[in-house]
């Protein structure tokens, strides 16, 4: 997860926005550090938080420079967002919409996330390319696929010999190789003083609610509503994290630790945090209770002071790791149940639109529609989840809207 600590301020410091790179990294570290300690302490859970990828576009292309609205009032909205978060949380209601999701929903969302992984994977190493014709295309093999190919010796060999540090290992490497060959330029210094002048605690709380941002404001609550359900399920479904009954295990309490994560993202100054789809790394390497949240915690921290460090780590260091997780998560798509169209079908599109639109919500949008739709037509509406109308109903909604 260590890439979000560059990638989300870069992508909020977009220019126009007018928030610093530095500020925007900072409040980055604050929220990954702060609830990824309270998911150990509090849920139990080894599900590591951060500001999430999607979510941080939104605000940044849609809300700051799209609607025009200053970015102060945009993390207002991030923090009513999860006011209203944390107000559903701590009822039964998400948990209950949680637990509606089918079986075979949640299947294909853990599929689907291992196929976004590794299409992540082999586009920051230039494998696969942006097509205007085709979506994608096969891109140009140089001395990133390479790289690919030696981190991912030196992983499953390290796998296969059980070694907890397979991953870093990979990662490490790579980025030696980058370096000593000359394709990557070590940083030119180490540390630098954590900025928290600029944005933390710098939100405006009431303009965010002029009613003309109330819409906003519910596409985010929605978006990390169904962001974090789609990977507690997600995740605890690829990594066996799930009690007798096939469901994810605290739910309820790692839910709680999601939607304080957006309500102290907005004072932060970032975007909306979320557990992250990377924990079922590791999962895979042997997490299992909040334990590994309090050490991945205590990791983030250095982050507030080697940032010049962090972002000399290239991008295409992480793809190894990102594939052989992809390769981890995909083995549940055999679990899926293809004799009925009705529950193969909505797995199956949720399964594809998740790496096509590279969106987990969205591959859930239509998963949910089509759940609804074709277990009416096909005669077994009353098999249908009371929860699973509602979020039908909302997925359209959304749908419909264009979130």
């Amino acid at each position: 997860m260590a890439y979000i600590v560059i990638v989300n301020p870069a992508i909020l410091s977009t220019p126009g926005t007018g928030i610093p790179f530095s500020g925007a990294a900072t409040a980055t570290v604050v929220v990954a550090a702060s609830m990824t300690l309270l998911m150990g302490l509090y849920a139990g859970l080894p599900f590591a938080v951060a500001p999430g990828m999607g979510i941080n576009a939104f605000v940044t292309f849609t809300i700051i420079l799209g609607d025009g609205v200053p970015w102060p009032t945009a993390f207002g909205m991030v923090f009513w967002a999860g006011v209203l978060f944390l107000l559903i949380s701590v009822t039964p209601l998400r948990e209950q919409m949680a637990r509606a999701i089918p079986t075979s929903l949640r299947i294909g969302a853990a599929a689907g996330i291992g196929l976004l992984l590794t299409l992540i994977g082999l586009r920051s190493t230039g494998l696969i390319a942006p097509d205007a014709t085709a979506l994608v295309k096969a891109g140009v093999a140089d001395h990133r696929a390479l790289f690919l190919l030696v981190g991912v010796a030196i992983a499953a060999a390290l796998m296969r010999r059980g070694s907890p540090f397979a991953f870093l290992a990979a990662i490490f490497g790579v980025t030696a190789g980058a370096w000593a060959f000359g394709f990557a330029t070590p940083p030119d210094r180490l540390v630098s003083a954590p900025d928290f002048s600029s944005v933390f605690l710098r939100l405006d709380i009431p303009g965010a609610l002029a009613p003309a941002l109330l819409p906003s404001i519910v596409a985010i609550l929605f978006t990390d509503l169904f962001d974090s359900v789609s990977t507690f399920m997600g995740v605890a479904t690829a990594s066996g994290l799930t009690d007798e009954r096939g469901e994810p295990r605290r739910l309820r309490q790692g839910l709680i630790v999601d939607a304080w994560a957006t309500l102290g993202a907005g004072l932060a100054g970032t975007s909306s945090g979320t557990a992250f789809v990377e924990n079922i790394a590791g999962i895979r390497m042997g997490a299992r209770t909040g334990l590994a949240s309090v050490v991945t915690a205590l990791c983030f921290l250095p982050c507030l002071f080697i940032a010049p460090l962090t972002a000399a780590v290239p991008a295409y260091a992480t793809a190894p790791v990102l594939v052989l997780v992809g390769v981890a998560m995909f083995q549940t798509a055999g679990r899926i149940g293809f004799e009925r169209v009705e529950e193969s079908l909505p797995a199956f599109l949720t399964l594809a639109l998740v790496p096509l639109t590279l969106s987990i919500t969205e591959g859930l949008l239509w998963g949910f529609v089509t759940h609804v739709v074709l277990f009416s037509v096909t005669g077994r509406a009353r098999d249908v989840h009371p929860a699973m109308w509602v979020l039908a109903a909302v997925s359209a909604g959304l749908i419909g809207w264009g979130r």
